[in-house]
């Protein structure tokens, strides 16, 4: 994406907008350091990216998990095959 000083910016404003209502987006900086992005309205957001471990520390895993999947497992079963409890 390029990178237009505020003083040309502002000399060719016109220009510029129409450029970014065309999907060519560009970036205003002042004293080389970026302010403002110009894109058009109606563009794509662009999603956030993903970050793994964003959980970490919310929850906790019991440690007789496999015991309580494998109850889950046959509670389940029973519930598709339509078997009664005993």
């Amino acid at each position: 994406m390029r990178t237009i000083n505020i003083h040309e910016a502002k000399t060719h404003l016109s220009r510029l907008v129409e450029e970014a209502v065309q999907g060519d987006s560009f970036i205003i900086a002042k004293a080389g350091k970026p302010k403002v992005k110009v894109i058009r309205l109606d563009a794509p957001e662009v999603p956030a990216k993903r970050r793994l471990g964003g959980l970490e520390g919310m929850y906790t895993i019991p440690d007789n998990f496999e015991e309580i999947d494998r109850e889950l497992d046959k509670e389940v079963e029973k519930l598709m095959l339509g078997e009664d409890e005993e």
